[in-house]
């Protein structure tokens, strides 16, 4: 099988292929997390944006299902890792072994060798181990004793963790954190979708139900039709200002990286597009802007021990930002000097 290069054109599909594509993958996601549209719908615009997700939570609120259900969802290579504190490097990137038949070193690939990767409870691995991941999931390759070996498009993790301050976990490194694009917290369901899940997953688990309803060779088409969307130089310029705004408040020690300002952008298009627009508006910036920078920043110690979470300061910083230009006039379609609207005749 030919592996697909990054940047490889696969053909952008049409608003209405798009979105019935799109639409089936959720849709088969939610048959098994009830009640969690906005989680489901960001897990996969994440997908669409080339990145990669973190899911926080407490143990038992559908982490690990999440990610499952999106893997099954599509008819791919899934490799899950089990992280544990005995976990090796070599377990997660492959190892070369002496083969005494062919008196040579033959290269036994490990587990992040698949288009998606579930990642279960990566806190539970030494910071050691975890480095294996940053080439993968930076550069999409792996390199083993001096070779390289690329990945195969389209390639995402999907890890879970648990808080920190529960007992035998490890805090992720800056440098992990702020490779994965986006993290989210499932929380607990509401008593509706609670009392669904009991009736639907008393007797057996949904996800022996689930069959896939995309592949790889689509998901390459939904991540190129997500390239073409258009951000207009006002959209651009409000990604950075926000991205500025936590290198400069006076509460963060640690702002978010450029790296941050590009997968910002990036999902913005992908959320857009999931939308049904061909454009970004600021105020798909604004919704992204808790689970895409607050993972990747640190407050001062003067705010941590006033309790201040990230998630807070974050969506002040969102607060007291002004927006570029009026949204009323919607002019972030500008590509011929004329707004979405006009260029439509409305």
């Amino acid at each position: 099988m030919t592996t697909p290069t990054w940047g490889e054109p696969a053909g952008p599909l049409t608003s209405a292929e798009f979105g019935a594509a799109t639409q089936a993958i959720m849709t088969n996601i939610e048959q098994v997390i009830e009640g969690k549209s906005a989680t489901v719908r960001l897990a996969v615009a994440v997908l669409l944006a080339e990145g990669h997700l973190l899911i926080e939570d407490v143990p038992g609120v559908g982490k690990t299902k999440l990610a499952k259900a999106l893997a099954r969802s599509i008819d791919c290579s899934v490799r899950r890792i089990q992280f544990t504190p005995d976990l090796l490097p070599s377990d997660v990137t492959g190892v070369s072994v002496y083969n005494q038949e062919t008196r040579d070193f033959e290269f036994k690939p490990g587990a992040v060798f698949a288009n998606l990767v579930v990642g279960d409870e990566i806190n539970r691995a030494s910071p050691k181990t975890q480095s294996a991941l940053l080439e993968c999931m930076e550069e999409r390759q792996v390199t083993v004793d001096g070779t390289t070996y690329e990945l195969q498009a389209p390639f995402m993790v999907v890890a879970t963790q648990n808080p920190i301050e529960m007992e035998g976990t490890y805090p992720l490194p800056e440098a992990q954190r702020d490779r994965f694009t986006a993290r989210i917290a499932m929380g607990y369901p509401d008593p509706r979708a609670e009392l669904a899940m009991l009736s639907g997953h008393g007797d057996h688990d949904p996800l022996n139900d689930l069959r896939a309803v995309a592949d790889a060779a689509l998901v390459r088409r939904l991540i190129e039709t997500v390239r073409h969307v258009h951000a207009a130089d006002a959209v651009q310029q409000y990604a950075i200002a926000l991205v500025t705004a936590t290198r400069e408040a006076p509460e963060i020690r640690l702002g978010a990286s450029p790296r941050c300002t590009l997968q910002l952008l990036r999902t913005a298009k992908a959320v857009a597009a999931l939308e049904g627009r061909d454009y970004v508006l600021p105020d798909d910036l604004q919704t992204l802007a808790v689970p895409v920078l607050a993972h990747r920043i640190i407050p001062t110690a003067d705010a941590q021990l006033n309790r201040r979470t990230t998630d807070a300061i974050v969506s002040e910083i969102v607060h007291r930002l002004p927006l570029p230009h009026d949204r009323a006039r919607n002019p972030y379609d500008t590509r011929d000097g004329r707004t979405s609207y006009e260029s439509r005749g409305r």
